[in-house]
C-alpha cells in the first residue's frame, strides 16, 4: 500500500508491476503451499485421515481458487495502470473495458458465499472469503465509475462502504457501552474488565481511523482536496498496525499448509531443537526467590530460572490377572 501510495504521488517513478510486488509474494505463496500440500496429500494416504484431514484440504482449495481469481483480477489491473502511464492518459483512463478487468472479482463473489456457508458449516474462518462476498456490490460501482457509465461523484460511489462502516460504528458503540457497564459491576473480576476495556479500545482504534482514510479518500478522488495519497493513507496504516497485536490470538490455520500437518509453532519447534531451550527459559526482572525444583541464576537486573525437576504423580500398579491364594 506505501509503494501503491508513493507511485500515485509520483514520488517513486517505477513500474507498476514492481509496485505490486507484495502481491505478487503473497499469491506466490498461497499457490506453494497448497502446491506442496496436494504433493503431500497425493503421496501420503495414511496422513489423510488423521484430525480433520479432508476438511483441511477442502479449505485449502477453495483458499487457493479464490486467490488464483484475486491474482488474475491483479494481473490486469497492473496491466491496465501501465499501459496507461505508458500512454500518459491520467489515473482513470482506460486501455481496456473496466467490466472485463473486474470480472475476475465479479466471479470471486459467488465463490465467497459459498465457501462462507461450508466454512460455517464446518467451524471455520474464511476473513478474507466474507471480505469478498459483502463487497461485491461495492466492486459493481467502481467497475461502473471507471468505465464512466454512470456519473456519479465518488461519495455516491462508496455507499456500499458508508452503510459497512456505519454498521462497524454500532459495533463499536456497543461495544464501549458493555464495557463502561462492565467496569461499574462489582461483581465481575478485575481481569474481566480489563479484557472488555481492551476490546473496545481495539475496536475504536479500528474504525476511527478506517473511517477517517474512508473520508480522506473520497475527498482526494472528487479534488476536493490536494492531500498527497501517502498522507490519505496514513489512517488506513494505523488500522493495519492494530490489525496486526490482535490477529496474535485468532485460531490456529490450516495444518495442511506446505504439507507439515501440525501447528506452525511446534513445526519450527520440531526443526530448530535449540528455540526448545530458550522457549522453556522465563526472565523476570528484580529479585525473587527461585521455587523448589529450579534452578536460579540471579544478579541485578534479572533472573533466569530454568524447570529442572518436575515431580511426576504416583501411580498404583495393578496387576494385569490376580491369582487367589487356595484356603
Amino acid at each position: 500500500m506505501p509503494l501503491l501510495a508513493l507511485r500515485l504521488d509520483d514520488t517513486i517513478n517505477i513500474s507498476y508491476w514492481a509496485v505490486f510486488l507484495p502481491l505478487w509474494l503473497w499469491k506466490a505463496m498461497v499457490m506453494l503451499g497448497a502446491l506442496f500440500a496436494g504433493l503431500v496429500w497425493w503421496r501420503h494416504p495414511e496422513y489423510r485421515v488423521e484430525g480433520e484431514g479432508y476438511v483441511d484440504m477442502k479449505a485449502i482449495i477453495i483458499c487457493l481458487v479464490l486467490n488464483s481469481l484475486l491474482f488474475v483480477f491483479e494481473i490486469m489491473v497492473c496491466d491496465q495502470l501501465e499501459r496507461s502511464y505508458q500512454h500518459n492518459l491520467p489515473l482513470g483512463d482506460k486501455t481496456h473495458n473496466w467490466l472485463i478487468v473486474f470480472m475476475p472479482l465479479f466471479l470471486t463473489a459467488p465463490v465467497s458465499i459459498a465457501a462462507c456457508v461450508w466454512g460455517f458449516k464446518h467451524d471455520r474462518g474464511l476473513e478474507l472469503e466474507a471480505m469478498c462476498s459483502i463487497n461485491i456490490l461495492q466492486f459493481i460501482f467502481i467497475a461502473l465509475k471507471l468505465e464512466k457509465l454512470i456519473r456519479w461523484n465518488w461519495a455516491a460511489v462508496f455507499i456500499p462502504v458508508w452503510i459497512l462502516t456505519c454498521l462497524m460504528c454500532l459495533i463499536v458503540l456497543y461495544y464501549i457501552i458493555w464495557s463502561i457497564l462492565i467496569l461499574r459491576a462489582p461483581d465481575l473480576m478485575a481481569e474481566q474488565r480489563r479484557a472488555h476495556l481492551r476490546a473496545a479500545v481495539g475496536a475504536l482504534a479500528l474504525v476511527v481511523p478506517l473511517l477517517t482514510f474512508e473520508v480522506l479518500l473520497v475527498h482526494r478522488l472528487d479534488n476536493n482536496n490536494d492531500l498527497p495519497y501517502i498522507a490519505v493513507c496514513c489512517p488506513l496504516y494505523i488500522t493495519l498496525l492494530v490489525l496486526i497485536p490482535t490477529s496474535f490470538g485468532q485460531r490456529s490455520g490450516n495444518h495442511w499448509w506446505f504439507g507439515i500437518r501440525k501447528d506452525f509453532c511446534t513445526f519450527i519447534l520440531d526443526i530448530c531443537p535449540f528455540l526448545r531451550e530458550y522457549g522453556n527459559i522465563t526472565v523476570e526482572f528484580g529479585r525473587i526467590e527461585a521455587p523448589e525444583g529450579e534452578e536460579e541464576v540471579e544478579n541485578d537486573f534479572f533472573r533466569l530460572t530454568k524447570v529442572s525437576n518436575i515431580e511426576q504423580p504416583q501411580r498404583i500398579v495393578m496387576p494385569i490377572i490376580n491369582i487367589e491364594m487356595p484356603d
